[in-house]
């Protein structure tokens, strides 16, 4: 303890001075055998060393657990989009290829967003005065693409081609989920890099034949990986360079 002087009053404050402090620390560190048995001591000095330890061991496990989560990959969340365009009505209502919409998918690294007029080709014959429409109806009036928001979006240093993956058997429900059930349309593979190595790693499990591709509701055969060895060599699919990080990372 010591005394300081303010505005003529003194002060008492608590002294904890150096010997103070080491003090302590040999009571927590080094407990008098007379007091503790020799096991509970050791037990003492383990947690304290020890309990930090596993509670950042344990923060960076949770960490690492919720990177794979649903709720960090969006997974099955809708994403807002200008107008709420319904798959499910569609795909499962109407049968609309994918392919009227996303034309670039056989062609193209990039499947494209439908333009306007895609949307006009229809909706001015029917629909023409539903409220949800009118931001089509703008857009067309405008001349203004409608800023659509990327559901499934990879990172930059990641090179994706569509027309690769369609020429190899791969099908549109493969990666984006059987979207003619899908009123909004969500992501529901993560993908993340060890769900892309997964089916690099065994594309005879994932392969199905040409005539399926567009199809969102194909299942897979009971004999699958017999038929995906025969598509693995009918397409031609270079199992052993599947794996090159050059693949996709360019």
């Amino acid at each position: 303890m010591f005394a300081a002087r303010r505005g003529g009053i003194a002060v008492v404050r608590p002294s904890f001075r150096r010997a103070d402090r080491l003090a302590w620390c040999t009571i927590l560190w080094g407990l008098s055998l007379q007091q503790f048995s020799r096991s509970s001591t050791l037990a003492l000095r383990v947690i304290l060393v020890a309990g930090p330890l596993l509670a950042i061991l344990a923060g960076t496990a949770l960490a690492y657990a919720g990177s794979w989560s649903d709720w960090a990959n969006r997974r099955l969340a809708p994403i807002e989009q200008p107008v709420p365009f319904s798959h499910e009505h569609h795909v499962g209502g109407l049968g609309i290829d994918c392919r009227y919409c996303h034309t670039g998918v056989e062609t193209s690294p990039f499947a494209g967003l439908p333009p306007t007029q895609t949307c006009v080709a229809c909706h001015s014959q029917m629909w023409i005065h539903a409220p949800m429409l009118e931001p089509v109806r703008q857009s067309w009036a405008d001349q203004k693409p409608l800023q659509w928001n990327r559901v499934h979006d990879l990172p930059d240093y990641v090179y994706f081609d569509h027309s690769i993956h369609v020429a190899k058997g791969v099908g549109c429900s493969t990666c984006h989920g059987d979207v003619s059930k899908m009123p909004l349309e969500m992501k529901v593979a993560s993908l993340e890099m060890r769900w892309c190595l997964e089916c690099h790693r065994n594309p005879e499990r994932h392969l199905r034949p040409r005539s399926e591709i567009f199809n969102p509701s194909w299942k897979e055969p009971a004999d699958q990986l017999a038929q995906g060895r025969k598509l693995v060599e009918l397409y031609h699919v270079q199992k052993d360079q599947l794996t090159n990080c050059s693949l996709c990372h360019r």
